[in-house]
């Protein structure tokens, strides 16, 4: 207690139905299976609506894919990325366990990226279409990723004294208040972009007319927000050049997607011209 507040404690249980003492379903593992499903209902409007070159009939199969580069991306990235590999020669195994979290968004986005190029080259899928209705759906799943971050009590926020801070019993000792920083990643790599994400979807026809555009504006827009998320979490790893690894690779990430939004342009340029002749 600080200042006159009583703090929520996070003491939430990371398990909806729990079998044993280590093994039962998970928030975790709940919100994968949410988000996939959300993604696939999208994907299944997008092609009633006559605005997806992928079929209904090829929704399954490639959500199969996506969930493979997802969930192999996002563990693999973690370890690499965040961990070093540390615990690989102790517990080498624990790369397996994704239920018991350790992923990472850009080690997933990775994963998804080589699932999405294999399956349009296999289906004869415009690359850049594909990325670009993938992308739109992406939201939905980071949103309840965050949102089990959150109930697991992990990936928790800077020490603060706002009247919304709460104890994570997990973070180091001395445990202080901080901020819910999960919650503050959903509500905006989450729910904000997802709105962004389909406004821009079903308000333009930027899919058609400039294929890639909206993948590069879901990159810039994610590494913006996660850059500012950023500010108010506690780095899970050692810094690079002065940054949280978080930050770092949004840079990056920010990066490609102005060459993407370049290259739509460039395209949607292309075909004006074209069409004028």
């Amino acid at each position: 207690m600080t200042q006159g507040f009583a703090y929520f404690v996070d003491r939430l249980d990371p398990f909806l139905i729990r079998f044993t003492e280590t093994f039962g379903i998970r928030y975790y593992g709940l919100a994968y299976a949410l988000g996939f499903l959300a993604s696939a209902w999208l994907l299944h409007l997008y092609a009633r609506a006559g605005r997806s070159l992928l079929p209904s009939a090829k929704i399954g199969d490639f959500m199969v894919a996506a969930v493979l580069g997802v969930v192999l991306g996002g563990r693999i990235g973690s370890y690499v990325l965040y961990d070093g590999w540390r615990t690989f020669g102790s517990d080498p195994f624990a790369i397996l366990r994704v239920w018991e979290g350790g992923m990472s968004f850009h080690g997933g986005l990775a994963g998804v990226i080589l699932a999405v190029a294999w399956f349009a080259r296999s289906e004869g899928i415009p690359l850049a279409h594909l990325c670009d209705i993938v992308a739109s759906t992406a939201p939905a799943g980071i949103f309840f990723g965050r949102v089990a971050n959150f109930i697991n009590g992990e990936l928790w926020g800077r020490p603060t004294v706002v009247a919304w801070a709460v104890i994570f019993p997990r973070s180091p000792i001395p445990i202080v208040p901080r901020h819910p920083s999960q919650l503050y990643e959903a509500a905006l790599e989450g729910g904000l972009l997802l709105a962004f994400m389909q406004w821009r979807f079903w308000r333009s026809d930027v899919v058609r007319t400039q294929p890639g555009r909206l993948a590069g504006e879901y990159l810039v827009a994610y590494a913006a927000v996660r850059i500012f998320g950023e500010l108010f979490r506690e780095p899970d790893a050692s810094l690079i050049l002065g940054l949280s690894r978080g930050t770092f690779y949004s840079i990056i990430l920010a990066g490609a997607g102005v060459a993407l939004i370049a290259h739509g342009a460039r395209r949607g340029s292309s075909r004006a011209g074209a069409a004028s002749r």
